[in-house]
């Protein structure tokens, strides 16, 4: 490290990762890059001199083995230290997280998933804790947008494939419990993202074709969560919490959440977000706040507070006290 101020080459351009962590550094003030690892980059690499690679997530940058054998290559020609950011764990830790790891040899990994340090570090890898979070120049309140309204809003991944094998995951149980009074009580209520026409039969009622809307791009879920009166976010497990979790919140959007330990350590419940542990508990948060625009209107704006202390200015500045901490840095 050449000074306190960093140059981070991030071998990564999806969407959903360009605009979270890496403006999380620039805010820090260091300088950052985005690219997908190609031929092309070891120009970049050359040209750019980073102090620091980092890779994450589980995209089209880094889902072959013939892109994971790349991004190896690019960071042994750096000559810096490489890290990856693993958001896959536990669920795909075996066929994902250690088959990359082993392919890449970072220096350092950090995962989403406490328990996952464990397993990381039986495998003498080292590692440590970091959550999703939200970006303020990325996920922000907007205005009301007409063809967004509604009571309710889902913005989720169907995962067909997950529900045909694992039918009762902690995932399909927290869109049932979530979604199900929405619908037994006629609500409008959207649905935007990938498989959810293939995913019907999950709920009480069925959905409208008019309802389901398709994948929606990264950058316009905030105009979403601004439109509607409910954001409905299912939790895939009790220990560890989703990266919309944090987007929603910051966007103020009034998120309906399952009530969870990991939900209550960081977040206030009739605070900062509303939780529910059943489709009966569901209904009776309609109940209350459906016609309280006020109290809806409150929690939005605590929703926004509350996400600060999860920006990923945050994150980043905690990255790099581990990585100074670990002498990676």
């Amino acid at each position: 490290m050449r000074n306190d101020r960093l140059r981070i080459l991030f071998l990564e351009d999806h969407p959903m990762w360009i605009y979270g962590l890496p403006k999380g550094f620039e805010k820090l003030g260091h300088v950052v890059k985005t690219c997908y690892p190609n031929k092309k980059s070891r120009h970049l690499i050359k040209q750019f001199k980073p102090d620091l690679i980092i890779a994450m997530g589980w995209t089209p940058s880094n889902s072959s083995a013939k892109q994971q054998h790349r991004i190896a290559k690019l960071a042994r020609l750096s000559g810096v230290p490489y890290v990856f950011w693993s958001t896959e764990d536990p669920g795909y830790t075996d066929i994902f997280s250690l088959p990359l790891i082993r392919r890449t040899k970072p220096d350092f990994v950090f995962t989403i998933h406490r328990p996952s340090i464990k397993i990381l570090k039986k495998h003498a890898i080292r590692a440590a804790h970091l959550d999703f979070g939200s970006d303020p120049d990325t996920h922000y309140r907007t205005k009301p947008i007409q063809k967004y309204r509604g009571t309710a809003a889902l913005v989720a991944n169907g995962y067909h494939k997950l529900y045909r094998t694992k039918p009762y995951h902690y995932r399909f149980q927290s869109l049932r419990r979530l979604v199900n009074p929405f619908l037994n009580q006629g609500l409008k209520t959207d649905m935007y993202g990938r498989d959810w026409k293939k995913m019907k039969r999950i709920f009480s009622k069925p959905v409208s074709s008019r309802r389901i809307h398709g994948y929606l791009p990264y950058q316009e879920a905030i105009n979403v969560y601004g439109s509607v009166d409910f954001v409905l976010g299912p939790q895939n497990a009790e220990d560890r919490l989703t990266q919309r979790t944090y987007e929603i919140l910051a966007a103020g959007g009034l998120l309906i959440t399952d009530d969870t330990p990991e939900v209550r350590k960081w977040f206030r419940p009739g605070k900062d977000l509303l939780v529910s542990s059943s489709e009966k508990e569901t209904e009776q948060l309609i109940k209350k706040y459906s016609k309280n625009a006020q109290l809806r209107e409150q929690i939005r704006q605590n929703a926004v507070r509350a996400a600060v202390a999860h920006s990923y200015m945050n994150r980043a500045k905690y990255l790099l006290s581990v990585l100074k901490k670990e002498k990676i840095i």
